[in-house]
């Protein structure tokens, strides 16, 4: 089903097919990164728009699909504490841990789980409740990471001894790396997020394409900056001339923002990390660096440390999640899609999320599902 591009963009995306139709000599596999992107590109049926052989798969790029399901059990095991309060943003009380459970049947249970839409509100539950440690579940890629470090500065500097953070966020362009060196690779080029960029800058991804000779354009959300990275993309792929492109500009610079990079790099330090359905990624997550660490929820509670702990295979095996966050299959390839797994009751992360592969088709492909 095609749900045409958006009416205000309507022209310029058909010129920029059209564009396409032209260049494409031979067959391309494209990759966009962000969940926010993929969920654009379905949405208005974008792919579907591609000239033959021109195919654009989805990445692992919803930071709640790829956090580990073993940091999941803990934040369940700690939320089940008396005398704690877990809290993290909503999309992750939804998503399973490798036990037939989430954050929301804790709270159901009796746990006291609370969601946030800003970590800084931590700080007033921690203020509010002396009595009880506060622990606040931390995910996301580098968009979210600056308000978390914020969080721990302030948290330091006020002193809270009842505050603490279970880290999980991740680093988007090792993973971009995983991909390409991964045994089952399909990807030739990269539609880079934006809105990672606007924060990290472009370096990192121009190293990336020196490694290994892959186009990467950033591209921003709406149809038509979509379908100008995929036309920039396809550009340097038929000529031979792999490069880094920003179809992005009016908002990300190449050295992005120095205020947010310093605070993280103040607060964090890069660490190896498993992502859920990639495995361990070398230098894929952050960790709390000295003397922020003192807030490290792993340390107040005498857990085995995030950044240490494996990514353990999907506990539920009608679930193929794993391969749809590799780009190596796409939600109606899974038997489950849209029948024993739907937002209502999801068996894996992609179909909790509101970046999820599985949570876009589901929404805008209903026609996809297996009957």
């Amino acid at each position: 089903m095609v749900s045409g591009p958006a009416p205000y963009a309507a022209t310029a995306v058909q010129e920029l097919v059209a564009e396409l139709k032209q260049r494409v000599s031979r067959p391309w596999t494209l990759m966009e990164v962000c969940g926010g992107q993929t969920h654009a590109i379905v949405r208005w049926g974008l792919d579907q728009l591609l000239p033959p052989g021109l195919r654009l798969i989805h990445g692992p790029g919803c930071p709640v699909c790829v956090t580990p399901a073993t940091t999941l059990d803990q934040a369940m095991d700690l939320a089940r504490q008396p005398g704690v309060i877990l809290c993290s943003y909503g999309d992750m009380l939804r998503v399973p841990g490798s036990r037939p459970s989430d954050l929301l049947a804790v709270r159901a249970d009796g746990g006291d789980v609370r969601l946030l839409t800003s970590p800084l509100q931590a700080l007033d539950l921690a203020r509010a409740h002396p009595d009880r440690q506060v622990v606040f579940l931390a995910v996301g890629f580098e968009t979210t990471a600056p308000a978390t470090a914020l969080l721990a500065r302030q948290a330091l500097a006020l002193q809270l001894p009842n505050l603490s953070l279970l880290v999980a966020h991740v680093r988007v362009t090792p993973a971009m790396e995983a991909i390409l060196t991964g045994e089952h690779n399909q990807v030739q080029g990269f539609l880079a997020a934006g809105n990672v960029c606007a924060v990290t800058g472009t370096g990192e991804l121009q190293q990336l394409v020196r490694r290994h000779q892959r186009p990467v354009v950033v591209t921003g959300f709406a149809p038509r900056e979509l379908m100008e990275g995929v036309l920039a993309c396809v550009a340097m792929l038929e000529s031979g001339r792999p490069g880094l492109g920003n179809a992005y500009g009016q908002v990300v610079q190449p050295e992005g923002n120095r205020q947010a990079r310093a605070l993280l790099a103040e607060v964090f330090e890069v660490v190896d990390q498993p992502w859920r359905g990639l495995g361990p990624i070398a230098g894929g997550g952050l960790a709390l660096r000295p003397p922020y660490d003192a807030l490290d929820a792993s340390r107040r509670f005498g857990l085995v440390h995030p950044a240490t702990l494996q990514a353990l295979p999907e506990a539920e095996p009608a679930c193929i999640s794993g391969r749809i966050l590799q780009g190596l299959s796409t939600p109606p390839d899974c038997a489950s899609f849209g029948v024993e797994c739907t937002p209502e009751h999801p068996l894996g992360a992609p179909m909790v999320s509101s970046e999820g592969t599985c949570a876009a088709y589901h929404r805008f492909r209903p026609d996809m599902q297996q009957p």
